[in-house]
């Protein structure tokens, strides 16, 4: 869902600026400035009490040309801060992602929210768990630890983090005025605690920002349809992510694209510096993705967790790693850090 963070989308809503001057610019500068987190002056210590590490200090192995030169990697997390929602700090959506600047391909490999993960120094939970447990630790360093995280649980060295809630999304749908999505069910589910109404149909169809919302977020039904998997989830927050670059690919209008940066500056959260985001408008052509491609892992609800399938989930990483100029991992072994199964058998 959180697609418009999706490494296509977050360069796209930059390099638009560069086609623009004054009013537009000053959007951009104001949208980076509040997107863009400072880096905490010292991250607060793991569990075990080391301090945590930049991510790339932790891979001395690492080639020593600047892989970010070719590639970069980012973990995207979604939250729901929706007004009624209680402001849950659990991530929703988790995204870890490449963008290859040589093949011009963003990869991007979704972790279902109720995935078990096993990390060595911390409790077994599932994947939406660990932000928000950095975040109640400390704020200012919840990005940096997560970040950390993940790269270690993975092997996979993380290069930027970016935060965002569910309002993004269905705000900036409704700025590009909808997308189009072909729904896979229908889709009935009722929560008054919260205000969330999802009652979609079958059936392709141009939506606004909040059936958009819906259709990605929805998984339980009380309203005799059919519920959803995590596996359905991801493949629409793919379908979505392609749908809003698309339109904002080519969207031109001024005072639509000033709308887009407030958004993107009241609703998101990133570690990357402000100097890059700047330099991303400069080099966009080079950047963007051509292609962007879903890694497909096979899943299964094992009460209380979603496992995967080991094969799958092993090579998943390996494919990550590659479209980031990276060695195959002597190191990551699906089994040790996230709940498993052999689903092909």
């Amino acid at each position: 869902m959180t697609i418009l963070v999706g490494c296509s989308a977050f360069c796209l809503l930059f390099v638009a600026v560069a086609a623009y001057a004054g009013y537009i610019y000053y959007k951009a500068s104001n949208a980076i400035h509040l997107m863009s987190e400072s880096p905490p002056p010292s991250p607060s210590a793991l569990p075990g009490g080391q301090p945590t590490e930049p991510a790339e200090e932790a891979f001395e192995t690492e080639p020593a040309y600047d892989r970010r030169e070719h590639a970069i990697t980012f973990l995207l997390a979604g939250v729901d801060s929706r007004a009624g929602s209680g402001g849950t700090l659990n991530t929703d959506v988790l995204i870890l992602a490449t963008l290859n600047k040589d093949t011009q391909t963003a990869s991007l490999l979704s972790l279902p929210r109720d995935l078990q993960l096993k990390p060595k120094d911390l409790s077994s939970h599932k994947a939406n768990y660990y932000y928000a447990y950095y975040y109640m630790q400390d704020k200012d360093t919840a990005i940096a630890n997560t970040k950390r995280f993940y790269s270690e649980l993975f092997d996979f060295p993380i290069d930027y983090m970016a935060i965002v809630n569910f309002d993004a999304l269905r705000k900036t749908v409704d700025a590009v005025g909808g997308i189009t999505i072909d729904v896979d069910m229908d889709m009935k589910y009722r929560d008054t605690a919260d205000g969330t109404d999802i009652d979609l149909k079958k059936g392709v169809q141009h939506v606004d920002g909040q059936k958009a919302l819906d259709f990605v977020r929805y998984r339980k039904s009380n309203g005799g349809t059919q519920e959803s998997s995590d596996i359905e989830r991801n493949a629409r927050q793919q379908q979505v992510i392609s749908q809003l670059v698309d339109e904002l690919s080519s969207f031109q209008g001024i005072t639509q694209w000033g709308k887009v940066l407030d958004i993107l500056g009241a609703n998101v959260r990133t570690d990357v510096p402000e100097d890059v985001l700047r330099s991303w408008i400069v080099n966009y052509a080079e950047m963007k993705p051509n292609q962007t491609k879903s890694i497909p892992v096979e899943t299964a609800w094992v009460y209380p967790y979603i496992v995967a399938d080991e094969t799958d989930m092993q090579n998943a990483v390996a494919t990550l790693r590659a479209e980031a100029g990276l060695p195959e991992s002597t190191e990551f072994r699906a089994a040790d850090v996230v709940g498993v199964s052999n689903l092909h058998e």
